[in-house]
């Protein structure tokens, strides 16, 4: 088969970076210094921002559709190259202009920290505030589907523009980027936290009163970012009842007072069932233990959360906004108001 330069283009006109509405062809990152050798083909890709974690997957994309389009056996080999900058006034620049910003942790997986990051916009969406939600759990974004967006989230000339939920909380995720939402993220930890910086660096936020960013769970590469790199104001820490759990929660407390991170709280999820029928309460995953976290460690309990399947269904159907957040109304708050700037 004949390899020539317009076969190559066809190629490439499949891949797109991630929040460029454009495909790498359209949008001027193919550099037109395609060469052919009988199998070989080599070119270079312009990559937008310096050391962008996403271009990796774009090469390799671009390699996949060229081998797709040609042959197994062509030989592929892109070098890329950083953008030239022009200078651009300050203004032209995407800012972050929050006046409140707080990062929920947990010390595992699986206690709901995502529903309470929702749950938490929601509430302080309904008190008047302007609300963005940064979805930092790369691997595992779920906050876009719990606000029912869908739409990707696109690049302008003053940044990528993030997706807006039913009542205007602006929200941020990986999930807004991939041509498809169930679309795995297989990258490295450095890869990962450079992605969630640009979240940070290159997103048009605007002005919000509060930002709320959903942390992956544990105390790796992303949470160290965010700790070191952003101006969080705090955190609220998420758990469930379960004594193991307790215990690794104790290990992300212990992370934030190392980063000399304020600690705003402790919220237990899953804490409970009250049945309908009785109303009685039941402790379904065993004993609370997270007053005496609190009290070990000197921290407020904001809340405790009861299991409610209500909310399982609106985050199912993309309708959280809809959810009763009367157990976090007055502590959200009450926290918010507190945290002095």
């Amino acid at each position: 088969m004949s390899i020539y330069p317009k076969l190559i283009l066809e190629a490439l006109a499949e891949i797109r970076y991630p929040g460029e509405p454009q495909n790498i062809v359209e949008s001027g990152m193919v550099e037109d210094d395609i060469r052919i050798d009988g199998n070989k083909v080599s070119f270079s890709l312009i990559s937008p921002k310096k050391n962008s974690p996403f271009m990796k997957s774009v090469v390799k994309a671009s390699e996949a559709a060229i081998k797709r389009h040609i042959g197994e056996e062509c030989e592929v080999v892109i070098n890329v190259k950083n953008k030239e900058v022009r200078p651009i006034v300050a203004e032209q620049l995407p800012t972050v202009n929050a006046d409140k910003i707080i990062a929920i942790s947990s010390g595992k997986g699986g206690v709901g920290k995502s529903m309470v990051t929702a749950l938490s916009a929601v509430t302080a969406n309904r008190n008047g505030c302007k609300v963005g939600v940064m979805d930092a759990d790369i691997t595992g974004p779920s906050i876009p589907k719990m606000f029912g967006i869908h739409d990707k989230a696109y690049g302008s000339e003053i940044g990528i523009i993030p997706g807006k939920s039913a009542s205007e909380i602006k929200v941020m995720s990986l999930n807004l980027l991939t041509e498809n939402e169930s679309d795995p993220v297989v990258w490295r930890g450095p890869v990962i936290a450079g992605a969630v910086t640009q979240f940070w660096t290159d997103v048009a936020w605007g002005d919000l009163d509060v930002m709320f960013i959903d942390m992956p769970p544990g105390t790796g590469d992303v949470p160290l970012t965010v700790f070191q790199s952003l101006p969080i104001d705090g955190i609220i820490v998420v758990t469930s009842p379960q004594e193991l759990v307790s215990m690794i929660v104790e290990k992300a407390v212990k992370m934030a007072k190392m980063m000399n991170v304020p600690i705003l709280g402790l919220v237990e999820n899953m804490s409970y069932f009250e049945c309908p029928d009785n109303g009685k309460k039941y402790e379904i995953f065993g004993k609370s233990h997270v007053d005496e976290i609190a009290s070990e460690n000197g921290l407020k309990v904001l809340a405790k959360l009861p299991i409610n399947p209500d909310l399982a269904t609106l985050s199912d159907q993309g309708r959280i906004e809809f959810a009763d957040t009367t157990a976090l109304d007055e502590s959200i708050m009450q926290m918010l108001h507190n945290i002095e700037k």
